[in-house]
């Protein structure tokens, strides 16, 4: 992922085309975030290649970014 390429995001929330609510730029961890805790999908790094992983729903490693409220986390 390109994260290099952007330092802050904004993040559309709502039903497209019908009720949309456009957030302020907010950085791009938080906004990432914001974003992927809406579609309950969390990201790593991985370890030998370092690129961004889905985590596998449920997985031990999807539970624990969960709880600590971290879906989007990329050692850098």
């Amino acid at each position: 992922m390109a994260t290099y390429l952007a330092d802050k995001v904004v993040v559309f929330e709502g039903k497209p085309s019908v009720d949309c609510t456009a957030n302020a730029p907010e950085p791009l961890g938080s906004g990432m975030n914001r974003f992927l805790s809406h579609l309950d999908v969390t990201f790593r790094t991985d370890p030998t290649t370092y690129r961004p992983r889905i985590n596998k729903l449920g997985s031990t490693k999807d539970s624990e970014q969960k709880a600590a409220g971290c879906h989007y986390y990329l050692d850098n």
